[in-house]
């Protein structure tokens, strides 16, 4: 049988292979957005997902969206489960990713990612003192239009063009292999580039830039320990890490006082700008920004900002322990904070030492819980107690600390604080 194909016919099947071409790279689902609950731990995003494998499992899981790293993430517990083939190096462990992902109902395909990492030594979380299973990278997130709400403690993602954005906005840098964005700034009246990373809980800056301004500004609240939100990872340099609260920073449209940076050693900045692929002089992370709604869209290379609160946080009234998580949910002390101008004591918890684990604060065990429930334990009024479970040795005894105001507000010309 001998078939005609008519210019309309030709214009048709065109039409199909060209949709079934482009349908890789569309999410595969009826729906153009979705907003779902949220939880903030320790300034980091959390929200509850549906993974699929390639070999038809599907698995509820709780991922962690990180617009600041390419890279996906997922627990050595979630790739068993998916039945994902995974092989190791002797430093590194990987995998071919998931199918897709859900999110409310709306599916994502992971089309896009080759490699998916896997967490060496631990066998049940993604990363120690993080509950989540799956890490949601930028690689993903630069195909659609974003919004995290910090305020409401939401998180909505679709299709570009499809979430309502407010607030001031600001043309950005936008990184197209990996989805990463600098955000143009100034501190000091000198212009810089830094990321915008709301999956770290802390802001960093650039050792040089950090140095600068710490010389010429004897009066900016500094001190020396990641304590609070700068306890990042548990990282054997944290007890090391110096920080300094900005006068004034502007980052895109907003003007931002009093925000807490790190300094960034050389070495891991050298390696961020690589990534970023522009100059850059550090990270803005969420901590800087709890009291906004942040939108992302990669589409128009346009970040926006929204007031949804104005709240002060008590972000280092603290118990001033260097703490680390460990793969079997303990807490490992790694050393105490100093602050700006103190000798002795410096933690408020004077018969600590490097070395002890946390057990417990006020008698509630600490083992098992995320560094962002262990440091709301340790949080309190400045010179109020917390009775701490010590163990040292397979011995447990208490000691009684006080937390401190780490890190104060910058006062203003007549030595108060700065609003």
């Amino acid at each position: 049988m001998r078939f005609r194909i008519g210019i309309f016919g030709l214009i048709a099947v065109c039409a199909v292979a060209n949709a079934l071409a482009g349908a890789k790279d569309k999410p595969v689902s009826a729906q153009e957005s979705v907003t779902v609950p949220a939880v903030i731990d320790h300034n980091r995003v959390i929200i509850d997902v549906e993974v699929a494998g390639a070999n038809g499992s599907s698995q509820k899981a709780r991922a962690w969206v990180d617009n600041g790293d390419p890279e996906m993430g997922i627990s050595r517990r979630l790739a068993a489960v998916l039945g994902l083939n995974v092989s190791c190096d002797g430093n590194t462990c990987s995998a071919p990713p998931p199918e897709s992902i859900t999110i409310g109902g709306m599916k994502f395909p992971l089309f896009e990612i080759k490699t998916v990492e896997i967490p060496l030594n631990a066998k049940t979380v993604l990363a120690a003192g993080v509950h989540a299973d799956l890490k949601i990278p930028s690689t993903v997130l630069r195909r659609y239009d974003v919004l995290v709400d910090f305020p409401g403690r939401k998180f909505s993602i679709g299709s570009p063009g499809t979430i309502a954005f407010h607030g001031t906005s600001a043309k950005v840098l936008v990184n197209p292999e990996n989805g990463l964005i600098q955000i143009p700034g100034q501190i000091e009246k000198k212009k810089f580039n830094l990321a915008l990373d709301l999956g770290s809980s802390i802001s960093f800056l650039a050792q040089d830039v950090f140095d600068d301004l710490s010389a010429a500004h004897a009066d900016w609240p500094q001190m020396t320990g990641a304590v609070g939100p700068a306890n990042m990872w548990g990282l054997e340099e944290e007890p090391k890490w110096k920080l300094m609260r900005l006068d004034r920073l502007q980052y895109g449209p907003l003007f931002l006082t009093n925000v807490a940076v790190v300094e960034f050693p050389k070495d891991r900045m050298e390696f961020f700008q690589k990534r970023a692929g522009v100059a850059t002089s550090g990270v803005l992370g969420s901590q800087a920004l709890l009291n906004y709604r942040v939108g992302m869209s990669y589409a128009r290379s346009t970040v926006y900002f929204e007031i949804g609160r104005t709240f002060n946080f008590p972000d280092f009234d603290v118990i001033g322990l260097v703490l680390r998580p460990e793969d079997d949910g303990r807490y490992t002390v790694l050393g105490a904070a100093e602050a700006q101008g103190t000798q002795s004591e410096p933690s408020g918890a004077d018969g600590v030492q490097p070395g002890d684990h946390l057990v417990a604060v006020d008698q509630i065990p600490v083992r098992g819980a995320t560094m962002g429930q262990v440091w709301a334990l340790l949080g309190a009024t400045p010179g109020k107690e917390r009775r701490l479970t010590i163990e040292r040795g397979g011995k447990e005894f208490l000691v009684v600390a006080k937390a401190q105001h780490f890190l104060p507000e910058v006062p203003d010309g007549d030595g108060k604080k700065k609003k």
